[in-house]
């Protein structure tokens, strides 16, 4: 006749003895688990008026470079290539370096930008009269329409941006932040 074993239960079907049933379970450090928390909603306690300035910042320029990013989805620009075609329209004839700069990118993301642009004909590079070796950037016509297109979905952007405030409110608001990149520059 065999013996028959009995086996103790799984560990995934087992019932845990302790702690005994409704006090709360404790993590490896015999630390209470939390109950998880959901965060605020954007706009809400310190990610709302409570804030950090420069959080307050960072959070409303993340929300306005997600929907451009949506806005722009359609024209097949991506919103660095946007900045960089927006700048060599404001300043035609910049170099890679200085176009970095302006547009607030690296100047390897910089050269990646115009070799595509180029490749699409949307921008030309010329030697410049003085320093042969440095490359200016100006736009084709096939780089102004495109550009065109794309102002056309930011400004709906910037009009959302704008909503509810009038002109004197924004012109302080827009001074404000040409302020803190003036000063903050430097740092």
């Amino acid at each position: 006749m065999r013996k028959t074993t009995t086996r103790p239960p799984s560990r995934a079907t087992a019932t845990p003895a302790w702690p005994p049933k409704g006090t709360a379970r404790r993590g490896r450090l015999g630390v209470a688990a939390a109950v998880p928390v959901r965060p605020p909603a954007p706009g809400e306690g310190k990610r709302g008026e409570d804030g950090h300035l420069a959080y307050l910042l960072r959070q409303a320029q993340a929300a306005a470079r997600l929907s451009l990013d949506r806005a722009l989805a359609s024209t097949g620009l991506t919103h660095p290539q946007f900045v960089v075609l927006t700048m060599l329209k404001a300043y035609p004839g910049l170099s890679g370096a200085d176009l970095a700069r302006v547009a607030l990118l690296t100047p390897q993301t910089v050269n990646v930008i115009i070799g595509n642009l180029e490749r699409d004909g949307a921008i030309r590079r010329t030697p410049h009269p003085v320093h042969g070796r440095v490359l200016q950037s100006s736009l084709t016509r096939r780089g102004l329409a495109l550009l065109a297109t794309a102002r056309r979905r930011a400004t709906a952007l910037d009009q959302r941006l704008a909503g509810g405030l009038n002109e004197r409110e924004l012109a302080t608001i827009r001074r404000w932040l040409a302020r803190l990149a003036a000063e903050f520059h430097q740092d």
